[in-house]
């Protein structure tokens, strides 16, 4: 091997590299931003003047972006490259960072709109740019991709009250200082637009928009997204409350909710690589709804001595459930054209259901004035995730399901 061979060779290896530090870094953008702001909304409810509705409306708004823009996300990407349309999210994720962190009601709401559009872009494209730029490391990065996201979510729930109290930035300060790791994300992916114009036709050329939603199978993934979407937030929204009410401290309630997160982590990074190395993923489907399942069972039976047991459980579930997920985008279809549509229909299905279900499921409460039925509806919810991730856990692609089904 010659000089320049070896040089490029290094050269190809470093940019390889690179990139993954970029997925990963784009990663821990993803739900950070959105988790910090739970802990103090009831300091920006407060400061603001607005009412308890209205502030819920800056944790379901995102919700609601990302369901708008999941299926325009494949578009976007046709139409200006992968590379370059991440870019673009992430300085508009900056933008809404920024805006929402000013001292203005409209700002702080037109910050949480383009935010959660600007996450709607790096869920859906993530995926697909990991299928088609590490083929034979899927599950690796998938879960590298997924503990990064889930490990940031739980800090950022974390630091928001030590940020605004105990360093005293506020609410604002609390908030902004999620630019900082936005803009180094930033940074870092700037050299990946060297490669946007060759990637953007070849998207382009593999395109399959349109069919993608009248595929059985597609619908299955799709449904596995959003079940399992639903089941989590439903979690954030309201086990605190279900534990404070059934004797558990505030204090004890918010450690439980850590515990939750923190648990998810091994899970998140372990079940895509497990998912990649087995022909069908219908076991670690099963086991996966089995801890969901058994963990809200745990709950509904009230034992508060097991309650970390059934915490952890709930955690487990979350973090496999969605990483199984996101592997599915990559696992049941053949091209990242085709992962791009399905990541896009799956996700945007799917948070519309995340954004409904904390709503719903405190209706119900309301209704019952009790916890008996919404966890009891969580129940034959894990039951549906089940039935549903069979399908979706075939070994089969999108293209080949659908021959099968018209012969």
């Amino acid at each position: 091997m010659n000089t320049d061979q070896a040089l490029s060779r290094e050269g190809a290896r470093a940019g390889i590299w690179l990139l993954a530090f970029g997925i990963i870094l784009v990663a821990t953008n993803l739900r950070a931003p959105i988790t910090a702001v739970g802990p103090i909304i009831g300091e920006i409810r407060d400061h603001t003047g607005i009412s308890n509705t209205v502030a819920g409306l800056l944790t379901t708004l995102p919700l609601l972006a990302f369901a708008l823009l999941s299926p325009l996300a494949p578009k976007i990407s046709r139409r200006f490259g992968m590379e370059q349309t991440i870019m673009y999210s992430l300085l508009v994720l900056l933008t809404g960072i920024v805006l929402r962190s000013l001292h203005s009601v409209w700002l702080l709401f037109i910050g949480t709109a383009l935010l959660g559009l600007a996450i709607a872009l790096g869920n859906v494209l993530i995926p697909s740019l990991i299928k088609r730029d590490f083929p034979q490391k899927v599950g690796v990065m998938t879960g590298a991709y997924s503990m990064a996201m889930n490990l940031f979510a739980a800090i950022a729930s974390g630091v928001s009250i030590p940020i605004a109290h105990g360093l005293s930035f506020g609410w604002q300060g609390s908030l902004i200082c999620w630019a900082i790791l936005a803009f180094i994300a930033l940074a870092v992916w700037v050299p990946q637009l060297r490669k946007n114009a060759q990637t953007a036709v070849s998207v382009r050329a593999g395109s399959t928009a349109g069919a993608i939603w009248k595929s059985p199978l597609a619908w299955k993934v799709t449904l596995f997204m959003g079940l399992q979407s639903l089941v989590f937030y439903v979690g954030i929204a309201w086990i605190p409350q279900i534990l404070q009410d059934q004797g558990v401290s505030p204090s004890a309630a918010g450690w439980m909710l850590f515990l939750m997160q923190f648990a998810s982590l091994p899970g998140s990074f372990l079940m895509p690589v497990l998912a990649g190395r087995v022909s069908n993923q219908r076991l670690l489907v099963a086991i996966t709804t089995g801890c969901m399942f058994i963990g809200y069972a745990g709950l509904l039976a009230g034992n508060t001595v097991l309650m970390p047991l059934w915490i952890i459980l709930i955690g487990i579930a979350g973090g496999c459930s969605f990483s199984l997920a996101v592997m599915f985008f990559s696992l049941r279809t053949r091209s990242a054209a085709e992962a791009a549509e399905l990541s896009g229909m799956a996700q945007s299905v799917g948070y519309l259901l995340a954004a409904l279900g904390p709503t719903l499921f405190g209706f119900i409460h309301d209704v019952t004035q009790g916890w008996t039925m919404p966890l009891f509806l969580l129940l034959i919810v894990a039951f549906l995730l089940f039935l549903v991730g069979l399908g979706a856990g075939k070994n089969v692609y999108l293209t080949s399901a659908e021959k099968s089904a018209a012969s």
